[in-house]
């Protein structure tokens, strides 16, 4: 595109052609999302977000470079997994410029994982969940009965399969009571009929057993055994499960949560009724081949339509800008309406704490606390006052058994008392020949009468005072034996 168109071989006399920025955006918007309104694109993913709306926001990325790419949610509800960010991810997109800030991305119709079909990665992801949950334990799973009095088969009304389960069952047990409850086994809305039936046949109380059957197919044929709702509706199926879907190789969700696997639909047949080996038929594959036929049909078809799509304007297309402007402005929202809520909430806390230092309640509850500790403390000067005082009263008690009369009787010493008014006796002289008396010992007491008085002199030495003594005591003692 020309900016400047000469008129004249004079630079200064040159025309200008100013283009604004809007009209300048405009003409590159047309041209870029004219040139790739449909093209496949691979890379890594990355800043992966999915806010309230439903859009799925990322960064496409490689090596060298990088672009800004987005999933709006009338696309995303129908991805059969969720991207992460680091997932090396294939894409089907067209090229949108967004005018109000000059930047262009990707509009995605459809990603699927580079290396892993997105069904796939759909299967492993479920099957991680339930196994989280405990859908899959051993413990939980039920043996079957030895040989059922009536069983429920749940498959399509039409094809081998039923033939052949038919077959068998009646071969091997013919007068074993069979229910079918047809339902569609591939397709939108397959794994909620599927659902419906299992718990219908739960309804009866009369079955011993249900099969699950489909025969073999492509990943795409057997995801209504993969379903949710489908691996629900045998974990709370009160009566035991066989599934018996697709070839031996052929594993769905349905297998691990029923209470037996069976490799095909006939050994699902042959093992419901306790026989254990017998030659199993080969599935054919022609329903095989003609879904791939059919899928190859389609997507020629999508390809002509797209060619045909691709000169039209979709108004979709000018509604996605507004969309990412609506979510800008939503987390923008929600952005200042959290920090305007956490800085309320901080300045209420700092009230709430100031409020409460300045409680009543919380005065009390600190004097409170202060009057038992100053009651401790009481408590605990009381107690060892009462110790100090105990070892005085002790000490003392001490020092007055040791003036005590009976500690001086131990001794020796005796007590005498006149009789029979029995005064206490001080002195010799208070006493004459022939009266009684009492003495005292430390053990009993002994009753006397006075032989002889003997009244010291003053200048008698103690020692003969005490034979004196000595001799009065054996006379004391003697005096009871003579009267």
């Amino acid at each position: 595109m020309r900016l400047f168109e000469s008129s004249g071989l004079q630079r200064d006399e040159q025309k200008k052609r100013v283009l604004t920025v809007s009209q300048l955006t405009q003409f590159i918007k047309g041209r870029l999302e004219a040139e790739f309104s449909d093209l496949w694109i691979e890379g890594e993913a990355s800043n992966l977000r999915i806010p309230t709306s439903g859009h799925v926001y990322f960064t496409l990325k490689d090596e060298a470079s990088q672009i800004k790419a987005v999933v709006f949610r009338s696309s995303a509800r129908f991805l059969k997994f969720r991207p992460k960010d680091g997932q090396h991810l294939l894409c089907r997109a067209h090229v949108m410029v967004y005018e109000p800030k000059g930047e262009y991305q990707l509009i995605i119709d459809y990603l699927e994982p580079k290396g892993l079909g997105a069904l796939q990665q759909a299967f492993e992801q479920l099957k991680e969940r339930l196994a989280r949950e405990g859908l899959f334990e051993e413990s939980r799973k039920r043996p079957l009965p030895i040989l059922p009095k009536k069983i429920g088969i749940i498959t399509s009304p039409t094809g081998a399969v039923i033939r052949d389960m038919l077959q068998i069952l009646n071969r091997r047990y013919a007068n074993l009571g069979i229910l079918i409850n047809p339902v569609p086994v591939q397709g939108s809305g397959a794994a909620k009929e599927i659902a419906r039936a299992l718990e219908e046949l739960n309804l009866r109380g009369d079955l011993d057993v249900i099969i699950l059957a489909r025969g073999g197919g492509s990943l795409e044929d057997l995801w209504p055994f993969n379903e949710e709702i489908v691996a629900r509706a045998i974990y709370h199926s009160r009566v035991p499960v066989i599934s018996a879907v697709g070839h031996e190789t052929d594993y769905t969700i349905a297998d691990f949560v029923a209470d037996l696997r069976a490799p095909t639909p006939s050994a699902a047949a042959e093992l419901v009724i306790g026989r254990k080996t017998e030659m199993i038929s080969h599935l054919q594959s022609w329903a095989i081949r003609l879904q791939q036929a059919f899928l190859g049909l389609l997507e020629r078809w999508r390809a002509q339509q797209r060619e045909m799509l691709r000169g039209l304007l979709d108004p979709r297309r000018s509604i996605e800008g507004h969309f990412r402007r609506l979510d800008e402005l939503d987390h923008r929202i929600r952005r200042a309406w959290a920090q305007t809520f956490n800085q309320v909430l901080m300045r209420w806390e700092v009230f709430d704490r100031r409020l409460l230092f300045v409680s009543p309640l919380e005065q009390y509850r600190r004097q409170r606390l202060e009057l038992n500790q100053r009651g401790m403390r009481l408590s605990q000067w009381m107690e060892m006052q009462v110790q100090l005082h105990r070892k005085l009263l002790e000490k003392w008690t001490g020092k007055l058994d040791a003036l005590s009369p009976l500690a001086v009787l131990s001794r020796g010493y005796s007590i005498a008392h006149r009789l029979p008014n029995r005064t206490l006796i001080r002195d010799a002289d208070e006493m004459k020949r022939g009266d009684l008396f009492r003495l005292t010992l430390h053990r009993g007491a002994l009753v006397s009468r006075v032989e002889e008085v003997r009244i010291p002199r003053e200048d008698q030495n103690p020692a003969a005072e005490q034979t004196e003594e000595g001799h009065e005591r054996s006379l004391e003692d003697q005096g009871p034996q003579r009267r």
